[in-house]
């Protein structure tokens, strides 16, 4: 009745398929965690040793900043990096 049935018996997608291939919501998910581990572990991790570096040297904003900058920097590397593989992949 409505078009988005589908056509014929090979379209539907069987609960075996959902075992064995990669359902979307999966791909999503890990997708997902992918790019948030890549965010924010350079991010908060270079501002938490920029500040740990200030503590120890008493220039108080000095390397927190400088830490903050290199974790965004790298953040912006390692997210082009994974944008450029899944680019491929559709390829």
């Amino acid at each position: 009745m409505s078009s988005a049935a589908p056509k014929n018996s090979e379209d539907k997608q069987k609960p075996s398929d959902l075992k064995t291939g990669n359902p979307t919501a999966f791909i999503l998910l890990s997708t997902a965690a992918d790019t948030t581990w890549r965010m924010f572990v350079p991010t908060l991790g270079g501002t938490f040793i920029g500040l740990l570096l200030d503590d120890q040297n008493g220039t108080e904003p000095l390397f927190g900043i400088g830490g903050l900058l290199v974790g965004i920097v790298l953040t912006a590397v390692l997210v082009r990096q994974q944008y450029m593989q899944v680019s491929e992949k559709k390829k």
